[in-house]
């Protein structure tokens, strides 16, 4: 059985979150809303993430947090832009960093860059828990 990869979409701001899976599943892509890490987590032994669009503040568990149990390709998305954050971002490991109000064609672009990256050719599961 071979599992369509979701773009995951973490953000506990509503309209982030709706704009983000408007943008992603008019470029053809399958994508899922979440609006807390929590809630991705109880999702993920029944889904498979290709990559997660990911809130870096919420409340309860942070992105980074959140990024620290998975194994799969992170695009950060962000309204405080300040240096520390920054400096996070750039030390997670993250493959990209959107600052909102964010530009389409600038998530599409880190979408399908993500994508592409997450492809393993020795058939490992994408988006699975560490």
């Amino acid at each position: 059985m071979n599992e369509v990869p979701v773009i995951a979409i973490v953000d506990d701001d509503d309209s982030v979150r709706r704009s983000l899976l408007r943008v992603v599943q008019a470029a053809g892509y399958v994508a899922e809303g979440f609006a807390s890490a929590r809630e991705f987590l109880d999702w993920l032994p029944q889904g498979r993430a290709a990559c997660l669009l990911l809130d870096v503040h919420m409340s309860e568990m942070s992105g980074f947090d959140l990024q620290d149990r998975l194994a799969v390709p992170i695009i950060f998305i962000t309204a405080h832009d300040d240096a520390r954050t920054q400096e996070r971002i750039a030390k997670s490991g993250a493959v990209g960093h959107l600052r909102k109000p964010y530009d389409e064609q600038t998530v599409l672009d880190a979408v399908r860059r993500a994508v592409q990256g997450s492809e393993d050719p020795l058939g490992g599961r994408a988006g699975a828990a560490r």
